[in-house]
């Protein structure tokens, strides 16, 4: 079971700051991630709880008006328990969402756009800090991770492509990524899209 934090746990950071972390901790997640014979990833997740509840298993996490927190001092190398079999040399980005949502209904608290906007802008800094190219290789959603999408076989497959276990942001209920389709190749899965507005962030340089 998640614990929950107490808002006065996080604090709020810029895509600035966050960049500023990632270049800090780069050579300990490189180190633990090498000892894992892989390279450090970023994974994109959901709480699947509601707006404005921070929980203990996500180094970054967003809330629906597009805010940016970390817990305390934003120690990027804590192993946390985000994502099965590959916290080691990890960081894990959440939004706070998604409470009650199912593959055919994202229910009453789904990604708001800020939310979306700002998880790419964060992936982007955190991807510049910890010198990461933004592809699937190295930036996945905790579904695409599910489902060993990197090639990296950690675990048995429990992603939307195989028993749904976990499926975080598959599809977003935007416009680009209107419905649950795991098999999709034209650009429309959660994964792709964010992956996309992260490398349109980059470019600009806005952080």
């Amino acid at each position: 079971m998640s614990t929950i934090l107490a808002p006065p746990a996080m604090r709020r950071i810029t895509c600035a700051e966050l960049r500023e972390l990632g270049a800090a901790y780069r050579p300990a997640l490189m180190y633990a991630a090498t000892r894992c014979a892989r390279e450090t990833k970023l994974y994109l997740h959901w709480t699947a709880g509601h707006y404005g509840q921070f929980f203990a298993d996500y180094h970054v996490q967003i809330d629906a008006d597009g805010a940016i927190y970390v817990i305390g001092a934003g120690a990027l190398d804590e192993v946390l328990a985000a994502t099965y079999l590959r916290n080691s040399g990890s960081v894990s980005i959440a939004l706070l969402c998604a409470y009650g949502a199912t593959t055919d209904d994202l229910g009453a608290e789904p990604p708001t756009t800020a939310q979306i906007e700002a998880m790419a802008m964060a992936t982007a800094a955190l991807a510049d800090g910890l010198w990461l190219t933004i592809d699937k290789a190295r930036i996945l959603t905790h579904g695409e991770a599910a489902d060993n999408e990197d090639g990296v076989r950690a675990h048995v497959p429990y992603g939307p492509r195989t028993t749904c276990e976990r499926w975080d942001l598959e599809y977003l209920g935007m416009a680009e990524s209107l419905v649950f389709n795991p098999w999709a190749t034209d650009g429309s899965r959660g994964g792709d899209v964010l992956r996309g507005k992260a490398q349109y962030y980059r470019a600009q340089g806005i952080f």
